[in-house]
């Protein structure tokens, strides 16, 4: 085993090949080890998050040493059958690669029985192992921007199906209507780890015919006015997306889900103090102001995170302003109308009682990349406050921003720990991380940073990196050498070498950063296998 450093509470073990790598995600799966929160397998690879209150990754590196890899996830005896339409846009390619017909591919993939090995990349999204091994093929040189939903794909030892429309480099034989992904259904995901899988030829069998799907449920329906005697706030304006958030949602990477959830995790928990409410309550994250809504009764709000105007007219058309990191005391028919902030990025609108949005996979907040949680916030949304106060403590007077936020222009320097794949970058590319300033360019959203440098990264060859778990804060590289600082709604997985994470403790101010602003990446570790 080799054991790589992701970030301050995340490392990364390596094992000879994907057998092994299953062999001790079942060992863990059957002797939990105190103090490790969350695994992400992948091709070789194991993301371990711990607590370092509980272990160290050094301790837990040890533990892993004496683990045994003979074992495998037992098979389970659930088949799903996938019909595909095979027309996909590189079936002729992968006929190439391999040197065989198209109708030999088609009969190769058709007749293998593959095994899902574990999910990641986009939810619902398995890694199929146990096809033929004629049928291996590398990924495009090129990725495409857009593949559609259903795309059965080939990548390396492995086959999937995309379960939403997505960049992507596998290549693409064919399509299937079967929902890869649904949130009526219990799990959602339809491959599991341990399913096996075959897919037939729609050409050659037809698809039985059966019920309608069911159709899904909303994933973020608001409990309705009769279900709870609260106050409503109707929005009139908002510029950019609002969205619920809360602390995240873990526990559910066997799905191909990660955590998402807020990205100034102080701001929104200083809202809630404010208000008495929990900390972990679902707020609103508001990205550069402009939200305007009307309240239908007395409530108590407060905003926080990048400081924008607020005011306050009454139905009388008497204005006042308000303060940020305050508690706001609202009266019927009060119109809230926030400005533009000039430091920061995103604010956070907490209410007292909590918003009624129903949570999604155990959590409130929406994933932008995965589609999971409540539907964006727009002009003419209704949002529910909770009555009573069972729960609540008082407001709080004494909040305070716990930093100063950067604004346009300003040089914001970032933490960071060095690894999984420092040693994939020559020397110049290294010292390129560290000594120029790179540019927060408008592609960027909660998925990540897109970031621009006069000298992009440098890699010591082309090699095909499988794909392995990437943490929040992971700086990505893909072959432009122009990073990527993932945010909270990043893949689980990627396939292009991170050379290091922003350390945990400047998440927050990560996610503050607005476009036009540039950043620097302080070391704190050298980069070492342990």
């Amino acid at each position: 085993m080799r054991f790589l450093p992701v970030s301050l509470t995340t490392f990364l073990v390596e094992l000879a090949d994907l057998d092994e790598t299953l062999a001790l995600f079942a060992s863990l799966e059957a002797e939990p080890v105190d103090g490790i929160e969350e695994i992400v397998p992948a091709a070789r690879t194991l993301m371990i998050r711990f607590r370092p209150e509980r272990a160290t990754a050094g301790a837990l590196a040890e533990m892993l040493r004496g683990r045994d890899l003979s074992g495998k996830i037992a098979a389970s005896d659930k088949l799903i059958e996938i019909p595909v339409d095979y027309s996909g846009e590189d079936l002729d390619d992968v006929a190439r690669l391999t040197g065989l017909s198209v109708e030999e591919v088609i009969r190769r993939h058709t007749e293998s029985e593959f095994t899902v090995a574990f999910s990641g990349f986009a939810p619902g999204f398995g890694y199929l192992v146990g096809g033929d091994p004629a049928l291996h093929v590398p990924r495009r040189q090129s990725p495409r921007t857009k593949i559609p939903a259903g795309a059965v794909a080939l990548a390396g030892a492995f086959s999937g199906v995309y379960p939403q429309a997505s960049p992507g480099g596998w290549q693409i034989i064919g399509v299937t209507p079967v929902k890869m992904w649904d949130l009526a259904r219990d799990p959602p995901a339809l491959f599991q780890p341990g399913y096996r899988v075959r897919f037939y030829d729609l050409a050659k069998r037809t698809m039985p015919a059966g019920k309608p799907a069911e159709k899904p449920s909303s994933p973020g329906r608001r409990l309705e006015a009769s279900e709870i005697d609260g106050v409503t706030l109707t929005v009139r304006a908002t510029p950019m997306p609002v969205l619920f958030q809360d602390l995240g949602r873990f526990g559910q990477a066997g799905q191909g889900v990660s955590a998402s959830g807020v990205l100034d995790q102080d701001a929104l928990k200083a809202a809630n103090r404010i208000v008495g409410n929990p900390a972990g309550f679902a707020g609103l994250e508001i990205t550069l102001g402009g939200l305007s809504f009307e309240v239908s009764g007395r409530a108590v709000i407060a905003l926080t995170g990048a400081p924008c105007p607020i005011t306050v007219t009454s139905a009388r058309g008497r204005r006042l302003t308000a303060s940020v990191y305050q508690p706001i005391s609202l009266e019927t028919g009060d119109v809230v109308s926030l400005g533009q902030p000039l430091a920061g990025l995103r604010s956070y609108l907490a209410a007292r009682g909590g918003f009624a949005v129903e949570p999604v996979l155990g959590s409130a907040s929406t994933d932008t990349l995965a589609h999971v949680g409540p539907e964006t916030v727009v002009a003419g949304t209704s949002l529910l406050i909770r009555a009573g106060t069972a729960g609540l403590a008082s407001v709080s007077l004494n909040e305070a921003p716990v930093r100063d936020l950067p604004a346009p222009g300003d040089v914001v320097t970032l933490d960071i720990v060095l690894g999984p794949r420092t040693d994939w970058f020559t020397e110049t590319g290294l010292a390129r991380l560290t000594n120029q300033a790179w540019h927060v360019t408008p592609q960027s959203n909660r998925v990540g940073i897109r970031l621009a440098g006069e000298q992009p990264l440098e890699r010591k060859d082309n090699a095909e990196l499988p794909s392995e778990g990437t943490a929040t804060g992971a700086v990505q590289v893909p072959h432009s050498g122009q990073p990527v600082l993932f945010l909270a709604d990043h893949p689980l997985t990627g396939g292009y070498p991170v050379i290091g994470a922003v350390a945990e403790y400047h998440l927050d101010l990560a996610g503050q950063i607005p476009i036009g602003a540039r950043i620097r990446f302080r070391p704190i570790t050298r980069f070492f296998d342990f």
